[in-house]
């Protein structure tokens, strides 16, 4: 698995959801149950991660659609 993107934005966690889906990208999403650990402070980041082998496809989805600034370096 590659992280795509790290947020505290439940909207973009949301909005990069339903681009992933929209291309049958399969992703997993992080952490986003840690409201409950950390008081619904929203300080816990969520994490986009997809399979290695949709990689290229999700980030230049993402870069399409005008959210380049929201992934995390390819390593």
């Amino acid at each position: 698995m590659r992280e795509l993107v790290r947020t505290n934005d439940v909207v973009l966690v949301s909005a990069i959801g339903a681009l992933l889906d929209s291309a049958n990208i399969h992703h997993l999403v992080l952490d986003q149950n840690m409201s409950i650990v950390e008081g619904s402070l929203g300080i816990i980041p969520r994490r986009i991660l997809v399979h290695e082998d949709d990689n290229r496809e999700a980030r230049q989805l993402l870069i399409d659609a005008g959210l380049e600034h929201e992934l995390r370096p390819d390593v």
